[in-house]
């Protein structure tokens, strides 16, 4: 048998690349079954049932309460609901690797400073990836250990049809706010995918 590192693949590298099954979400993909929270450990939601019918965006960000993601990110989504909603979006649900008493205060906190309107409670819902496990079926988590201490979300978005990914915008580089800024996401809703 032989040795990865002896024929010059670093183990980072063997990792994601030889023994990954998938590397990111793609097109086609469905949304997994597996459990998120929503408010409290008591409250689970599973995102496969909450998207099999309509269309919804799933934002993942790379942690709650950090700039990019509190000060950017988000809030674009919030100015811009009335326009994802006049292209079908039903839902946006925002997915953390925090704990779901984080993702709660960061959403109510998000909700008011952006003075959301009171709609904004029912259509954009702050979930909370308590172990990464939803993340990393679909391909999207990082090691962030030297920022976040741990395992973290690249930042994302999904347009949603019906349970299947219709567009991923994937920062290339994990967490950026290009790729997958509402106003990107809503370019390509407005073209009708």
């Amino acid at each position: 048998m032989f040795s990865l590192s002896k024929v010059g693949v670093s183990s980072a590298i063997a990792r994601s690349s030889f023994f990954s099954i998938r590397t990111l979400a793609l097109k086609g993909d469905s949304i997994p079954s597996t459990k998120l929270f929503e408010n409290s450990p008591g409250n689970d939601v599973d995102l496969n049932q909450e998207t099999a019918s309509g269309t919804s965006v799933i934002i993942g960000v790379p942690g709650a309460f950090s700039p990019g993601c509190t000060k950017n990110h988000i809030p674009e989504y919030l100015k811009n609901l009335d326009a994802f909603k006049g292209k079908g979006v039903e839902q946006i649900f925002v997915v953390a690797v925090n704990d779901p008493f984080v993702t709660k205060a960061w959403g109510e906190q998000l909700l008011k400073d952006n003075s959301a309107p009171t709609s904004a409670t029912e259509a954009v819902r702050f979930l909370a990836d308590s172990t990464g496990a939803f993340t990393r079926d679909l391909g999207l988590l990082f090691d962030a250990t030297k920022v976040f201490g741990n395992e973290r979300s690249k930042r994302y978005a999904l347009l949603v049809r019906d349970g299947k990914v219709a567009e991923a915008f994937v920062e290339p580089d994990n967490t950026s706010v290009d790729v997958s800024a509402a106003p990107k996401v809503l370019n390509i809703l407005q073209t009708d995918i």
